[in-house]
């Protein structure tokens, strides 16, 4: 069963291929919860009036029907668990895994310590490529910065790349 599931998410295929493939198990834990929280109603559907309630519990006070509607049409039916797992997958499709990021970053660590020099990471990012403008050089130092001998941990990049948060440690 298991090779069929991989010969599906590996054809790239769009629809209803499982969605459930695409996470790891910690991360589908994670989604349920957060999908738990938001619907505040415990009727297993995120609806306007769920969103409009957890935004509220955060301070969002003053949302409008139109912002709440936007995000309610971003899924393609009722938001049940699977179709908010989609909408995840879906928005982190771009993303390599965090191996095959991992490795390429390797390449750049020859002595494996996990790490690359500050200046070397910019200089790479400013001139090759994709080139990154100013901003989002200062924007990646402020959301990553160096330690104190100038080192850039690739190692928490890329968990945050492919998992959206920094690792508890």
């Amino acid at each position: 069963m298991a090779p069929k599931k991989a010969k599906r998410r590996a054809g790239g295929g769009e629809g209803s291929s499982n969605v459930f493939s695409m996470f790891e198990q910690s991360q589908i834990q994670e989604y349920k919860e957060a999908f738990t929280i938001i619907d505040q109603n415990r009727d297993g559907i995120i609806s306007k009036d769920d969103l409009r309630d957890v935004l509220a519990s955060m301070g969002q006070l003053n949302v409008k029907n139109e912002e709440l509607e936007a995000m309610i049409k971003e899924a393609s039916g009722p938001i049940n668990f699977t179709v908010f797992l989609t909408m995840f997958g879906e928005k982190l499709k771009g993303a390599d895994p965090e191996d095959v990021i991992l490795t390429a970053f390797k390449v750049l660590d020859p002595e494996g310590t996990g790490t690359i020099k500050k200046s070397f990471l910019e200089e790479l990012l400013t001139t090759q490529c994709d080139r990154f403008s100013q901003e989002e050089i200062k924007n990646l130092w402020t959301a990553f910065p160096p330690d104190v001998a100038g080192n850039v941990d690739y190692k928490n990049i890329c968990y945050v790349i492919t998992h959206g948060e920094e690792k508890e440690e």
